[in-house]
């Protein structure tokens, strides 16, 4: 990774990369690159972070505003022999102290906003770092861009397919996120050599126009960079935001043919795809990952492309295994559409995962069809929790590797989602029933149900007024099982990860003070 921008120009990759704002680590550069000046950017940045005090084996804690920069710093320091940790800016203050003191990085590359913001909330990221390296200012205490600019880079240093390549976290849905170690053969040979190959329809082309609107903090997109650098695409569009107005005039300028977007900011681009110039009218291909897809949102964006056959391909996964099942939806084809079905992920990848479903106490296979903890195996999992060896290891089965899920095995082979563990309660799946009451009401954003340790579950519906009528309430959960009265909230009132997803603890606690669960917690 260290050298793939200069690979990838000397191989004459052609691409162009157009960007809603300037990198933060080039904030004069521009928002239209090319690979040679994008490799220049990195050999420029090792630089920066040589003369920071990088060395081989050191960590380098990168904390910043969402951009695609995050995976250049990384391929910085892993020109260097150092292993990136890419930490989301979004996390509070007191989560991201608690991942940098496991750290204990060399260097923490981060922005004054973060620095201020932690610090507000009683928390100093400088202070678990050896040197701290602030991008857009000079603050006390701390190296500024004038330290380090202009200083060459050594000679790039290569390390075992099988040492620690790059850290990232978990999303941190129901508390301070782990810190997932991958080595080279995980996440390059296993994952990222996968997706460099030019599969029929849905395969990368030399003509397409890619959009990635991701978290950037996230190993999906060091992975990602991994693979779209080595098919070179004619052009590379990154969106940074969630504003579907901010983005529209890019996406318009640059329309995509094929879209890799996080589950919220597809909810938030939506009303992109009324518009009579959509910008999604070329796409043929969808991916969604992180979360379940709602069926109202896929048959939106299936609508708005013009193409003959446009593909929706959902994956599951995690972290610490990269990507388990995938299923594709076609445009007035898929039953799944027609109603809830989106928790159904697909059949494990052919040859690269195995999944079976076991028995929460005794952990013994169940038949299918009845409800159980999810398993995996994939060559492509992780070394440890860095800090946490002994919850790595608790999630361990032998060669197997407990997803936390709990799902349901179908006769087709294929796996349906029902709740995550510590949410799961036997009087409903809040997965299914959040699709129901989305499919049901037709103005909400985002539906949300909520179990704690008792009571009767809590729904939460996001509407774009903060609003629901009584009546459409009633009519929506008719047939279902009893729930509390709804909450109605705005969007921004929910608590989320970097990747757009409910913090359900924290909404919970948020709006009733219970921190209990309803299931065990065991394997979070």
């Amino acid at each position: 990774m260290g050298l793939l921008f200069d690979e990838c120009a000397e191989h004459g990759a052609a691409t162009a990369v157009h960007l809603d704002r300037p990198f933060d680590i080039a904030p004069d550069g521009g928002t239209h690159w090319t690979v040679p000046q994008l490799a220049t950017l990195v050999r420029d940045t090792a630089g920066r972070l040589a003369a920071a005090g990088v060395k081989p084996g050191d960590r380098v804690a990168i904390v910043k505003e969402n951009h695609w920069d995050y995976d250049l710093l990384a391929c910085a320091a892993v020109r260097l022999g150092a292993v990136p940790a890419q930490l989301s800016a979004r996390l509070s203050g007191e989560a991201l102290a608690t991942l940098l003191a496991r750290l204990s990085p060399a260097l923490l590359v981060t922005s004054a906003a973060v620095l201020e913001r932690a610090r507000h909330e009683g928390a100093d990221p400088a202070a678990a770092a050896r040197a701290t390296l602030v991008l857009d200012a000079d603050v006390p205490g701390t190296l500024g861009p004038d330290d380090v600019r202009g200083h060459t880079a050594p000679a790039p240093v290569r390390r075992s397919d099988d040492q620690p390549l790059v850290i990232n976290h978990t999303s941190g849905t129901t508390g301070v996120p782990k810190l997932v170690t991958h080595s080279t053969r995980t996440i390059i040979g296993k994952l990222a050599r996968f997706e460099s190959v030019r599969y029929p329809w849905i395969g990368v082309r030399r003509r397409d126009t890619l959009l990635n609107a991701n978290s950037f903090a996230h190993g999906r997109t060091f992975c990602w960079t991994a693979s779209v650098l080595c098919l070179a695409p004619a052009h590379i569009v990154v969106v940074t935001t969630q504003d579907p107005f901010a983005a529209d005039p890019l996406l318009r300028a640059h329309p995509p043919t094929l879209v890799e977007a996080l589950p919220a900011s597809y909810v938030r681009f939506r009303p992109l795809t009324e518009r009579l110039d959509n910008p999604f009218r070329n796409v043929r291909l969808f991916v969604s990952t992180y979360d379940a897809m709602h069926p109202p949102t896929i048959r939106a964006y299936l609508a708005a492309s013009r193409h003959r056959g446009p593909v929706w391909m959902q994956g599951w996964g995690q972290t610490e295994t990269g990507p388990l099942t995938f299923r594709f939806h076609r445009r007035g084809t898929d039953d799944g559409l027609r109603g809830p079905g989106t928790r159904n992920l697909g059949r494990p990848i052919p040859v690269k995962t195995r999944l079976r479903v076991v028995d929460p106490e005794t952990l013994r296979p169940v038949p299918r069809g009845r409800p159980g903890l999810v398993l995996a195996r994939t060559r492509a999992r992780a070394l440890d929790y860095l800090g946490e060896e002994a919850r790595w290891a608790a999630k361990q089965i032998g060669t197997w590797w407990n997803t936390g899920d709990i799902g349901v095995r179908k006769r087709d082979g294929s796996v349906e989602l029902l709740d995550r563990e510590v949410d799961h309660s036997p009087q409903l799946s809040c997965l299914t029933a959040e699709d129901l009451l989305e499919q049901r009401l037709p103005q909400a954003l985002e539906c949300v149900v909520l179990t704690g340790t008792g009571g009767a579950p809590l729904p939460v519906v996001v509407t774009a007024d903060g609003r629901i009528d009584e009546a459409d309430w009633r009519s929506a959960v008719r047939g279902l099982p009893p729930m509390a009265d709804p909450v109605a909230l705005l969007w921004e009132d929910v608590p989320r990860t970097d990747t757009g997803k409910v913090r359900r603890t924290a909404l919970l606690r948020q709006l009733t003070g219970d921190t209990g669960t309803a299931g065990s917690g065991r394997w979070t």
